[in-house]
């Protein structure tokens, strides 16, 4: 992506401006038209209505063709209706293959750059496929008229690109995507960018006594990785943690998922995505804050050594835990991590996953489940994911919950007290092994992947809380 000053002797190919209801057509845009497109825009053929879009030919000058974006009453836009305005525009290109645009942000309220950029990224998302036969993948070549600065279109394409990162990853299958596989990708990025990493082997966690993780892997032919990336962009100040588990691909072990909710499970290290898509973006911006991401990965299988109902094993922490449900794995593996970060000292810890089924039937799959012991915490966050619109609801966590998590005959813990506001319970267990350090939990299991496309982007995985990971911690600096 491009960034310039509004040069009206460029030739453009298709240029984008918003047409608003109670605002007048530059005159730069008129003289494309002249004499018309007044009347055009009073017999409704340019429609101003709010999300109409109408495609013309120039009469005249070094612009092809105009893609009229309809604002309705500009000062009424949210945000997130003007990103979404964006990002419907985008995908009306792609579908005319339409790949050499240009956006006049002059015309949209507040020059909006960083926006256009995210959401020009995020709409024109191609989703990774293994097709054999396969037809010229859109490259969208997109060039900002403004004069703010260039520094917005470089973050807002940064975030878009991070955000693809992770949409990728949540599509890779669970054979390509094995947990070495994610380590890998782990790796890229931190030699593109000068990430600080480590990737603790299967024989350095037994060492460290992280039997909560390594009872998850038992059933896997395939070793588990602890992926530990550091970004040092402030010294010697502590970390922010951020915890994303990375289950490659999860059966439910012995307590086994049906045949209809086993398909899709290539999805489970939706959080893991999300740390390596904050892992980029901080590698292309460089904020001035530290960031400590920590990814358990592993599969969840069946074979003759996988862990069982009424097992008990022993976290890194020392607390012992009673096997329930195998199927409630994930959990396990975030206690071993967090158990981990909280070894560096940091200031807070944040951990995303897709946790459990009982997140979508409470809030749907528009809205991020999310417990706290800090509430201070939880605004400052929920207030950037106003700024996204990745929402996030906060859900009780209180003793009542707690005490069932502790209820065991045979060990401290128990990992899955029933399917009662079991949500609360997946991340009430997780808070366990946290202690004081101020902590967030974000069950992403309904918002990581969408059945529909949308606006911005594709059916599939959507990359959520990338842009409002980054954008907090940049906020924490």
């Amino acid at each position: 992506m491009r960034w310039n000053q509004v040069d009206q002797q460029a030739h453009v190919e298709v240029l984008v401006v918003g047409i608003s209801g109670n605002q007048p057509v530059e005159e730069r845009i008129r003289s494309l038209y002249p004499d018309r497109l007044d009347e055009w825009v009073r017999r409704g053929d340019i429609s101003t209505k709010q999300g109409e879009l109408r495609l013309l030919p120039t009469l005249t000058g070094t612009v092809e063709r105009v893609l009229f974006v309809g604002l309705g009453k500009a000062e009424g836009l949210t945000t997130d209706s003007l990103r979404r305005l964006l990002g419907k525009a985008a995908q009306f290109l792609k579908a005319r293959k339409l790949a050499k645009v240009t956006v006049d942000a002059t015309t949209f309220p507040n020059q909006p750059v960083e926006l256009i950029a995210e959401a020009f990224g995020l709409a024109t998302y191609n989703v990774k496929h293994y097709k054999t036969s396969t037809h010229a993948t859109y490259e969208l070549d997109l060039t900002i008229w403004s004069d703010a600065g260039e520094q917005d279109v470089v973050r807002g394409a940064a975030l878009a690109e991070a955000t693809n990162l992770a949409r990728r990853l949540v599509t890779m299958p669970g054979n390509l995507l094995t947990a070495p596989a994610l380590a890998d990708e782990a790796r890229f990025i931190a030699e593109r960018y000068g990430h600080e990493l480590q990737i603790l082997e299967k024989e350095e966690m037994e060492a460290l006594g992280m039997g909560a993780l390594l009872a998850v892997n038992q059933g896997s032919t395939i070793p588990p990785k602890l992926i530990v990336l550091e970004y040092k962009g402030a010294g010697d100040e502590a970390p922010i943690a951020v915890v994303g588990k990375g289950v490659t691909f999860d059966t439910g072990g012995y307590s086994i998922k049906p045949k209809d909710g086993i398909v899709g499970m290539k999805g489970d290290m939706g959080g893991a995505a999300a740390v390596l898509g904050l892992f980029e973006a901080l590698g292309q911006l460089k904020p001035n804050v530290n960031v400590l991401g920590v990814i358990p990965a592993t599969d969840n299988m069946i074979s003759g050594d996988a862990f069982k109902p009424d097992d008990v094993i022993t976290s890194m922490a020392g607390k012992t835990i009673e096997i329930l449900n195998t199927d409630a794995e994930g959990r396990l593996v975030l206690a071993d991590a967090v158990t981990y970060a909280k070894e560096y000292k940091p200031k807070m810890i944040i951990d995303l996953a897709t946790l459990t089924g009982g997140v979508l039937v409470a809030l749907g799959t528009e809205i991020t489940g999310a417990l706290t012991n800090n509430a201070a915490l939880y605004e400052r966050f929920e207030a950037v994911t106003q700024e996204t619109n990745e929402m996030i609801w906060q859900m009780p966590y209180v003793d009542q919950f707690i005490k069932q998590v502790r209820r065991s005959d045979v060990a401290d813990l128990n990992n899955s007290p029933g399917r009662m506001g079991h949500m609360i319970f997946g991340g009430a267990f997780v808070g366990e092994f946290v202690g004081d350090t101020p902590w967030l939990h974000l069950d992403i299991a309904g918002t990581s992947e969408q059945k529909a496309a949308s606006e911005l982007g594709p059916k599939g995985a959507t990359g959520v809380m990338v842009r409002s990971l980054y954008r907090f911690v940049e906020q924490e600096k």
